[in-house]
């Protein structure tokens, strides 16, 4: 195999526990229902404990921790040493860029769902008038990270294989004059 295997089973272990957490995050969303006081003259959001703050940030932190892993190990695909022509090669820079644009993605999504999780409104009206909108996370927005935090590991574990073979036995060619007798 192509490349650092140790590498190459880091960048799967770390992508692949932060797919797990997304879902994680997006099985434990939070929920909210409307309560009133004692006295029912206002109405408020009761949001019930959650975890999906922490495994959203838990999983947003280790999709980052993978990339930046994969980008180390290649050096960054451009400020590397020279890699060898052909197709391999091609692919890397296919995957490299796919790669970075699910990760940016993946990122998002994760993000915009820690941003509404944390967000829980205070507003309180009077028991009367139209309730509060207990705001929560959408669901399927974990999800929808988790989904490209998995295509992220696909692609980048199969940039660092590529990026790996086309760097593997390459050596320039020296100028040299051929010294045959014919």
């Amino acid at each position: 195999m192509a490349g650092s295997t140790a590498v190459l089973a880091a960048i799967l272990i770390i992508d692949i526990v932060a797919f797990g957490l997304a879902i994680g995050a997006e099985q434990s969303r939070p929920s909210a229902r409307l309560e009133t006081d004692a006295q029912k003259d206002w109405t408020y959001c009761a949001y019930r404990p959650d975890g999906a703050t922490a495994m959203g940030g838990a999983a947003l932190a280790l999709l980052l921790v993978g990339q930046a892993v994969a980008a180390v190990a290649s050096r960054c695909f451009c400020c590397g040493a020279a890699l060898r022509p052909g197709g391999a090669r091609a692919c890397a820079l296919v995957l490299f860029i796919s790669s970075w644009l699910t990760f940016v993605i993946a990122e998002a999504c994760l993000l915009a769902g820690l941003v509404q999780t944390a967000y829980h409104t205070g507003y309180r009206t009077v028991y009367f008038e139209n309730p509060p909108d207990c705001e929560t996370v959408r669901k399927g927005t974990f999800g929808a990270g988790a989904a490209f935090a998995f295509i992220t590991c696909l692609l980048t574990s199969g940039y660092y294989y590529n990026f790996s073979k086309s760097r593997v036995n390459f050596h320039r060619r020296e100028a040299t004059i051929g010294m045959t007798p014919l």
